[in-house]
């Protein structure tokens, strides 16, 4: 399935009072939806390694939206142990959580299967695949008690096909990609609605990394796939346990 990026509504915000938790929050897409979130009149906690990009992107919200208080969750994903401690602070904050964002991921090395370190393959996995595992187990109760709980998980091209020297992250997306979808089917039968989406190509830091020599200036920005993660986070989305890619133009 596919949302073009050119997409537009002009309905009031579905997201007016939600509970949205959003990780790599402090940069890039993750910062994107989370200014968006805060728009549309979401209560957003957002989930980063860097203490000071969030204090910063606070400071963005205090001042652009009034109304609005961000929680900010200064946390390594890597350090799965937490996940639960964070899960039961916002379910003694809120008692509920309506949206759930698995944005946070790592690049690793770009190199042949043969020449990646162990300690680069383990983080890679950590971060990307394991952690959002430790997501789905610590939010599930939390999702459940929302009246439309919804989880978004942000996926790759890369899962789809085959990439050299991209061993690592392609990896991590495919396995990302089916823990999700056989999570989406177990709680199919709940309100809880979960899915992946491939923002596509964006001007990121990640890209950046990815592809040194592109002009940044030619690609999509960030803030162009952010109304697809409001669709998605809307409790009138029907969409469930979908890839769903953005399609720019």
């Amino acid at each position: 399935m596919s949302i073009n990026s050119s997409i537009k509504s002009t309905q009031p915000s579905p997201l007016k009072g939600r509970v949205a938790l959003i990780t790599g929050a402090s940069r890039g897409i993750g910062r994107a939806v989370t200014r968006r979130f805060a728009a549309e009149g979401a209560t957003v906690i957002l989930v980063a390694r860097t203490k000071s990009a969030l204090e910063e992107l606070d400071d963005e919200i205090r001042v652009s939206f009034p109304d609005n208080r961000a929680v900010l969750v200064p946390q390594d994903l890597a350090d799965h142990a937490r996940i639960d401690q964070m899960a039961l602070a916002v379910y003694q904050r809120f008692g509920r959580l309506d949206v759930l964002v698995g944005n946070a991921a790592i690049l690793g090395p770009l190199c042949p299967m043969q020449h990646t370190a162990p300690r680069d393959w383990t983080q890679v996995l950590s971060v990307n695949v394991t952690a959002n595992f430790h997501l789905i187990r610590s939010f599930d109760p939390l999702l459940r008690q929302s009246d439309a709980g919804r989880a978004v998980f942000v996926t790759s091209g890369v899962a789809a096909g085959i990439f050299p020297y991209w061993g690592a992250y392609a990896t991590s997306k495919a396995a990302l990609e089916m823990m999700v979808r056989v999570y989406a089917e177990e709680v199919s039968q709940t309100h809880i609605r979960v899915n992946l989406l491939d923002p596509g190509v964006v001007r990121t830091r990640m890209r950046a990394q990815a592809f040194p020599g592109e002009d940044p200036n030619h690609l999509p920005s960030p803030e162009s796939v952010v109304h697809a993660f409001v669709e998605l986070a809307s409790p009138e989305c029907s969409s469930h346990g979908e890839v769903i890619q953005v399609r720019h133009g």
